[in-house]
């Protein structure tokens, strides 16, 4: 089955320097019928605007990856990381037994970001953080994956939980795949563009819960740039 959730049927929190859509019951949005999918928790679409951004503020046993669409993202933590994610690019957060962090938006203009939350396998461990460029051309056509629970075996950036991130950019008229197994499901999301997914249509910032598929089959009607989640 494949569930389409619109950009316009997300939860939504505004103040004078962050807008936020969830694609998941988050802060003050609850919708029982939108928990999470898997062990994905968080799926939150942020427009931060410039020199604005998240104190200083905790975390604890979440994974927590961050997919730069616009601009950049500037993060400090008390373990003294510190670094700058811009456009393309995907940074890491395992927050283990416990982690301080803020995360900025030092740039110009505005930056948007993908944050999402996935559940680990199990509690505690040490708090890390880590963050990696993708060359711009690498996921031109194909799936590249940005983050892992085995790294060694699929690349990308290393997480605590059996799931995997994926990005993609589908030029218009080209089809994209990916095969589903059995006991895993999926979470879709286009950051640009618009497609045709298993015979469903999304268009930019729309979301789509999959699971009971084998394959995944997406065909760019435009260019398009997107994101997925695998999880048990």
């Amino acid at each position: 089955m494949i569930e389409k959730r619109s950009f316009d049927s997300l939860g939504r929190f505004q103040n004078e320097w962050l807008n936020a859509k969830h694609h998941f019951s988050f802060g003050g949005y609850f919708d029982p019928k939108r928990i999470g999918w898997g062990a994905l928790r968080v799926w939150n679409d942020d427009e931060i605007q410039p020199g604005e951004g998240f104190a200083p503020h905790p975390h604890k046993d979440m994974e927590i990856i961050t997919y730069v669409r616009d601009g950049a993202i500037t993060h400090r933590d008390n373990l003294g990381n510190e670094g700058r994610t811009e456009a393309g690019d995907v940074q890491v957060m395992s927050a283990g037994s416990g982690i301080y962090h803020s995360e900025f938006n030092r740039e110009d203009e505005l930056t948007r970001i993908f944050q999402i939350w996935i559940i680990p396998e199990t509690s505690g461990g040490e708090p890390r953080w880590d963050a990696m460029e993708f060359p711009k051309g690498e996921s031109a056509g194909d799936f590249v994956v940005l983050a892992s629970g085995n790294p060694e075996r699929d690349g990308g950036l290393m997480i605590r939980a059996d799931a995997k991130v994926l990005g993609a950019t589908v030029e218009a008229g080209k089809t994209v795949t990916h095969a589903l197994p059995q006991d895993r499901q999926a979470y879709l999301v286009l950051a640009t563009g618009s497609a045709t997914v298993n015979g469903e249509s999304l268009k930019a910032r729309d979301g789509a819960a999959i699971r009971d598929v084998g394959e995944i089959v997406i065909e760019a009607d435009e260019d398009t740039e997107l994101v997925l989640v695998e999880t048990k």
